[in-house]
């Protein structure tokens, strides 16, 4: 009776082994079940390597990919030939502007690491669009691309100044400006409700656009690539048009302030930029 107890657990293990046997050799793939081949690079995809990443570390991309985009917008990915015009203006500049005053390593050590372009408008509740995004210093969104035109100042210097605002934002996170003096230059101007003030009402009380009246940080970057898309003659009637001594000296006070900081943090000459960005600006508009 022992032994044929034996013989039936020794047939059972034998049968288990077998089972495991078989099941393994069956859940063996014959071939790799991964995609290896490298995607064609069209001539888009070369130009952007060669202008972006070798140049800057920066990757731009304009293939729709729903982890990068707010999916519950209508949001669409740019016309292909409304990409390279567009990141031609990024290039000149905003890149070429800060790699001549800054140093040619500059943008390349601090800047995102991908530029994302999306075609259409990207619309708030609130009736305001959102022109860009930064998020966490390693991307910038780019919306609207679908709208550029290179020969219409207006519409250059509206999209020159999305990227201009968050980089700023970005130069902020590396090395953090005065917030305290800065607070209390005009500390009860900002509200949550900046979007229903005109632009004409916000600069009387001693804020750049309506927007930067929606805290110090915003007013901070406002204030700085305002300054960097617009001439020095359109500054000056910026400033000249404000009726208030008080809001004119406060955004001159905001102005010292931002020049200060790209001197201390960044050994820049901000004015400096700013005349390279106007010269780029330029060359942009009348395509040369």
């Amino acid at each position: 009776m022992k032994i044929l107890n034996q013989y039936k657990k020794l047939a059972l293990i034998a049968g288990v082994v077998m089972i495991f046997s078989g099941c393994a050799h069956e859940d063996q793939p014959g071939e790799s079940q991964l995609d290896f081949t490298q995607p064609v690079q069209t001539d888009l995809d070369k130009w952007i390597t060669t202008n972006y990443l070798i140049p800057y570390n920066i990757n731009a991309r304009y293939k729709w990919n729903q982890n990068t985009v707010d999916n519950s917008r209508f949001l669409f990915p740019p016309t292909i030939d409304k990409v390279q015009p567009a990141l031609e203006i990024v290039q000149k500049i905003w890149l070429s502007s800060y790699a001549t005053i800054g140093g040619a390593d500059f943008v390349k050590k601090i800047a995102p690491r991908e530029v994302v372009l999306v075609g259409g408008v990207n619309m708030n509740d609130n009736g305001t669009r959102t022109l860009g995004i930064a998020e966490g210093g390693q991307r910038i969104t780019l919306f609207e691309v679908d709208y550029i035109n290179k020969q219409n100042r207006a519409i250059v210097s509206e999209f020159i100044h999305t990227i201009q605002h968050e980089y700023v934002h970005i130069l902020n996170q590396n090395k953090p400006f005065d917030e305290q003096a800065w607070g209390k230059i005009t500390p009860s101007g900002y509200t949550a409700t900046w979007h229903l003030e005109t632009t004409s009402a916000s600069r009387e009380l001693g804020f750049i656009t309506s927007y930067a009246r929606n805290n110090i940080v915003e007013d901070f970057a406002e204030t700085a690539s305002i300054i960097l898309i617009s001439t020095k003659a359109e500054y000056a009637a910026i400033l000249a048009a404000i009726k208030s001594p008080k809001a004119r000296e406060d955004i001159k006070k905001k102005e010292a302030i931002v020049v200060k900081y790209f001197k201390d943090a960044f050994d820049m000459d901000f004015y400096a930029l700013r005349d390279e960005a106007e010269k780029n600006t330029t060359i942009v508009i009348n395509g040369n």
